[in-house]
């Protein structure tokens, strides 16, 4: 029986060439999608709810923003600057990545060859069996959720519109770096420094450079710092589960393959998140007598922060470990190290990404320089024999490995922010005026997250009146003198 087959199944090479995957690719475009989902409306919504009232537009708008914008930058010139050809060995060229020749070709990461020191190679360079379009898509995700995550820092004061100028440059001259360095095979990537998901591209690097820009930024008004209770705790709640499980595409979409290191990095992911919310609950009930629902969705972020640099390097057990770290260190450093640090409370660092991503990316990063299991390495790591310092061998320089590329992730984004910050503030102020800090979403954006009057907002009987003209004048005239002005 005779039939038409759409051209897009068709055995055809244009559309079906040998090289291509399709099962790898759909997973790639899911986990993709997964990744793009943790920020909208994952954060989105997070942010918007577990600020304060009259900051929920501003929060919320400030993630979408930064993803809209990466998404430009990333295809114009910062795909390739963090993952195409070497400019320095922490630097790619900067070029775009529109053109149809390159975007439907193999996928190929042109620098991640690893040579012996004979010149022999040692491992191949990654190519994938899938488009470049799904890798420049797959890449751009990471990159725009990295910036979110480092808005957590500033909300609540920054003024919008050195934020929309602060996300492209930040992009271009500090999120690249670490992509090429560690991921794109730039000059940590073939000295074997471990970082499977981004622990230190991205939870690492958006803790740093959230809390030095929150310092030249500045604080939020003194009122807000005093209290800033989140606006909607259960809708909170729907951001965190949107992230949590968001994070099988975040883990397992990095071995670029539906292969078996996925599925064990999507459930390592779990496991440590769930030990470490566990964690981190009891330690809240423990010491303040309470479970709090904030304190659990820390808790949870800690551990997918701290599991992201070897979800698919280490074993089940190993992950439990790392829950357990990854929900009580973060936890010791939020509530006892900060409230007796001079500069961690000079610094007014609004959502305490230091912490949940800082603290936590860089104890992934150094747990996984221990519990590197020699096999899973193999799987994904392109210098022979890795393995973490538990399995002995060359397991102590791992180690070390690991905290060096830490450090220059810190060192870096640290320069890097703060050089940032001062030309932004050349060109507008960074934090918002008193009168706007005063008042919130409304003088900021004209606009407001519930149809509700207070928490900050001039009252404008227009406006916030519960009856039309007429009735409003009639209700005022009867009313007892200040009975409207304390609506």
């Amino acid at each position: 029986m005779a039939y038409n087959m759409s051209i897009g199944y068709a055995p055809l090479e244009p559309v079906a060439p040998d090289w291509l995957n399709k099962g790898d690719n759909a997973w790639q475009m899911i986990s993709a999608t997964l990744v793009g989902m943790q920020s909208v409306p994952g954060l989105v919504i997070l942010y918007g709810s577990i600020v304060k009232k009259k900051w929920a537009v501003n929060s919320a708008f400030m993630a979408l923003y930064a993803f809209a914008a990466v998404w430009l930058c990333w295809v114009t010139w910062a795909y390739n600057m963090s993952f195409g050809h070497k400019l320095f060995p922490f630097w790619g060229k900067a070029r775009p990545a529109l053109g149809q020749s390159f975007l439907i070709a193999q996928a190929v990461l042109p620098q991640s060859t690893q040579f012996h020191q004979d010149g022999t190679v040692e491992t191949a360079w990654i190519n994938p069996a899938y488009p470049m379009a799904s890798m420049v898509y797959f890449q751009c995700v990471f990159a725009a959720i990295t910036l979110i995550l480092l808005a957590g820092s500033l909300l609540g004061r920054m003024n919008i519109k050195a934020w929309m100028i602060f996300v492209p440059l930040w992009l271009t001259f500090s999120y690249t770096v670490g992509a090429f360095s560690l991921w794109g095979g730039g000059f940590l990537f073939h000295w074997g420094v471990m970082d499977y998901s981004g622990g230190y591209v991205i939870h690492l690097s958006s803790g740093i450079a959230g809390f030095t820009a929150a310092y030249w930024v500045g604080p939020r008004s003194t009122k807000d710092r005093e209290r800033f209770p989140p606006n909607n705790v259960l809708l909170m709640l729907t951001g965190a589960g949107l992230l949590w499980m968001g994070w099988a595409g975040f883990n397992g979409g990095d071995p670029y393959s539906a292969n078996i290191d996925s599925s064990l990095a999507v459930l390592n992911t779990n496991i440590c998140a769930a030990t470490s919310l566990l964690v981190w609950t009891c330690l809240d009930v423990i010491f303040f007598k309470k479970p709090s629902v904030i304190g659990a969705v820390q808790g949870m972020i800690t551990g997918l922060v701290c599991i992201t640099p070897g979800a698919g390097l280490v074993q089940g057990w190993a992950a439990i470990v790392m829950g357990i770290l990854s929900g009580s260190i973060p936890w010791f450093t939020m509530m006892v190290v900060h409230k007796r640090s001079k500069l961690l409370q000079h610094v007014d660092d609004t959502l305490g990404v230091f912490h949940t991503h800082a603290v936590a990316g860089f104890l992934g990063g150094a747990t996984t320089g221990l519990f590197a299991e020699p096999v899973l390495c193999t799987l994904f790591v392109p210098v022979s024999n890795s393995r973490g310092a538990f399995y002995g061998g060359t397991g102590g320089m791992q180690f070390l490995k690991q905290v060096v590329g830490a450090l220059f992730i810190i060192c870096w984004n640290i320069v890097a922010t703060s050089i940032i910050c001062l030309v932004v503030r050349l060109i507008v102020p960074l934090r918002m005026p008193e009168e706007e800090l005063a008042i919130g979403d409304d003088a900021v954006h004209g606009e407001e997250a519930y149809a509700l009057w207070g928490d900050g907002e001039k009252y404008d009987s227009s406006k916030h009146g519960w009856y039309s003209d007429n009735e409003g004048t009639q209700a005022r005239n009867k009313a007892p003198s200040g009975v409207t002005q304390n609506v």
